[in-house]
């Protein structure tokens, strides 16, 4: 038989079948492993999702196939929409795998509520320390009453309404300081005093 034949013939022509199955068979595995590893090791960048609302945010990492979980909210900023994200980690420009979880943090409504301690009998500057320590603002235009204690917090007013020790205002309301003025009972002690004076002379 000559080389002729022998490429013609049965034997070699299966073996020739056979060996194509197989090397098509190795190319398609191959490719999927190397695109299973491709994709496998692939890094994602974080989006920038401050200020972008809970639906914008959700359809953003959903494009990018990550996910996402919402923690409790931080205090409120103004300088960012109501219910936008307002903190996120990983942070924007990092690069992560797929399915990561990205964890926002969202802007809440309006301030957290703060106690109004009881300041009553509280040096003005005392009180002024301890109100801004929680977050309030004393207002500029302090009320003063008749009382013997100058400077001594008597009450504390919201838009002029009475505040209670125990009561809740969010955080950032302005609060006014109600003092005594120091001079009640002054007029009454100098009468006392004359009249004493006369009562001796006589």
């Amino acid at each position: 038989m000559n080389i002729f034949q022998f490429f013609q013939s049965r034997p070699f022509l299966k073996q020739l079948v056979i060996s194509f199955v197989v090397f098509t068979v190795l190319i398609i595995v191959l490719s999927s492993l190397l695109k299973i590893t491709t994709n496998h090791n692939q890094k994602i960048e974080v989006p920038d999702l401050h200020k972008l609302s809970i639906v914008q945010a959700e359809k953003r990492l959903k494009d990018l196939n990550l996910d996402f979980k919402v923690i409790d909210s931080a205090s409120y900023n103004p300088t960012y929409p109501k219910i936008s994200v307002i903190e996120q980690n990983p942070e924007a420009g990092e690069f992560v795998k797929a399915k990561r979880k990205i964890y926002i943090t969202l802007n809440p409504t309006r301030y957290k509520d703060v106690t109004i301690p009881n300041l009553n009998g509280r040096t003005k500057r005392q009180a002024i320390s301890e109100l801004q320590a929680i977050g309030f603002i004393v207002g500029n235009q302090f009320i003063y009453i008749n009382d013997i204690g100058k400077d001594v917090v008597r009450g504390l007013r919201f838009n002029g309404n009475i505040l209670n020790p125990n009561d809740k205002l969010p955080k950032n309301s302005i609060i006014d300081l109600v003092l005594g003025d120091g001079l009640s009972g002054t007029s009454e002690e100098m009468n006392q005093q004359q009249d004493s004076t006369s009562q001796g002379g006589e």
